[in-house]
């Protein structure tokens, strides 16, 4: 995979890409697209709808380009409306967690051997975790958003939130430790 460096002077590139100009647009797209797409990834574990979430939240960033200002990292601004369209795919799924999902995420972490985990390996321990845990576990722990802040953009109360998240964390820890790494470090915290 090729990642392309923005150009220096990003402001007349956005400004084309703002007024319609396919290369532009690519310029932007080819930049961001693979960040995007590890994050659109980490909160959905199927890759092609993390691909689709992705397309979609590039269509709503070319849709709202023309009101970013020019304030704070552009990345940024893109980063966050990708997080909306990740949290919007996952409420149109109206996730649940029941008790076959954590038995079978608790049984699917297959990473192997001790030692420190490459980022595969910890993607993987993410991917195990039932889609709500691993949901808030991202918003909070990967994202810096706070239980009422996730309590706000998926629809639950702050209690369910700290709820999920004190699951998630258990459940990563109990990977570790069946793997035989010992999660001393804050899962989150």
């Amino acid at each position: 995979m090729k990642i392309i460096s923005l150009n220096p002077n990003q402001r007349q590139t956005i400004k084309k890409a703002v007024q319609g100009d396919r290369q532009a647009q690519e310029l932007l797209y080819n930049a961001l697209a693979p960040k995007m797409l590890g994050l659109c990834r980490q909160y959905i574990k199927d890759l092609h709808f993390a691909e689709d979430v992705m397309i979609e939240g590039f269509v709503k960033v070319f849709g709202k380009l023309d009101g970013y200002r020019h304030e704070g990292s552009f990345e940024g601004w893109v980063r966050r409306i990708m997080v909306r369209a990740c949290i919007d795919h996952l409420r149109k799924r109206q996730f649940v967690v029941h008790e076959g999902e954590i038995d079978r995420a608790a049984s699917e972490g297959t990473v192997p051997g001790p030692g420190l985990l490459d980022e595969e390996e910890v993607q993987q321990l993410i991917d195990a975790l039932p889609e709500g845990y691993r949901t808030v576990f991202l918003l909070y722990a990967i994202e810096g958003h706070g239980h009422r802040e996730i309590a706000g953009l998926l629809d639950i109360s702050e209690g369910t939130s700290k709820s999920q998240l004190s699951k998630a964390r258990k459940m990563l820890r109990d990977q570790l430790k069946l793997k035989g790494i010992s999660p001393n470090r804050s899962l989150g915290q």
